[in-house]
């Protein structure tokens, strides 16, 4: 018989969508385990282990009951880099379920033609991200870290349509990269790149998971 498919899991938890164009929705997240670049400014570091096996119908199971106090339209696939595992099983789940699904990715790995949202934040050294994002990048956000360069903004603004927008994501919110954001904002206008913005992590400003 088949066994029926698993995802290795950290966390299944109810919050608000902290970053990005979906600031401040209630959404439900499933945060994946494990990745494959590990960078040194990552703020879920716990998420690179193993995790736990679980099925499909397990997390589906939590996401319900987790609905039933907190109704969001919206799940979160996160991690770790989501797209390492066979995602596609989940994903259609929740849509069976009603619900809209959004994965965040480094972009190193193929989009999954069944999620309704893509939150994609290429990483260093070289920022770039899987051809196939170019149309299925709802948003690009990059970590003002202290690898971030203006010429790395540019190179990102024009890797995807003029539609997409690009938002300088601080890092953890602290004072030397919000200032930083704001000098590759003003350095970004000035070479005449649109649809940058600064973005916030909402979540870390109201303590919540």
């Amino acid at each position: 018989m088949r066994r029926p498919p698993t995802l290795r899991t950290i966390e299944v938890f109810a919050s608000i969508q902290g970053e990005g164009l979906r600031l401040g929705e209630p959404t439900i997240f499933v945060r994946l385990a494990g990745c494959n670049l590990r960078c040194s400014f990552c703020d879920t570091k716990f998420a690179w282990g193993r995790g736990r096996a679980r099925s499909v119908a397990d997390i589906m199971a939590e996401v319900r009951a987790l609905w039933r106090d907190s109704p969001a339209r919206w799940v979160c696939l996160t991690g770790g880099e989501a797209l390492r595992q066979p995602v596609a099983p989940l994903i259609r789940a929740l849509r069976k379920d009603g619900l809209n699904v959004q994965v965040e990715t480094n972009g190193t790995y193929a989009p999954q033609p069944e999620a309704d949202w893509y939150t994609v934040s290429p990483k260093p050294p070289d920022y770039e991200a899987h051809p196939l994002f170019r149309k299925k990048a709802r948003e690009v956000k990059l970590v003002v870290s202290r690898h971030l360069t203006a010429g790395a903004v540019r190179a990102v603004r024009r890797a995807f349509p003029a539609r997409t927008p690009v938002i300088l994501q601080p890092q953890g919110n602290a004072r030397w990269s919000m200032r930083k954001a704001v000098r590759l904002l003003e350095e970004a206008s000035r070479q005449g790149l649109g649809n940058i913005r600064i973005g916030v992590q909402l979540h870390k400003i109201y303590g919540l998971k």
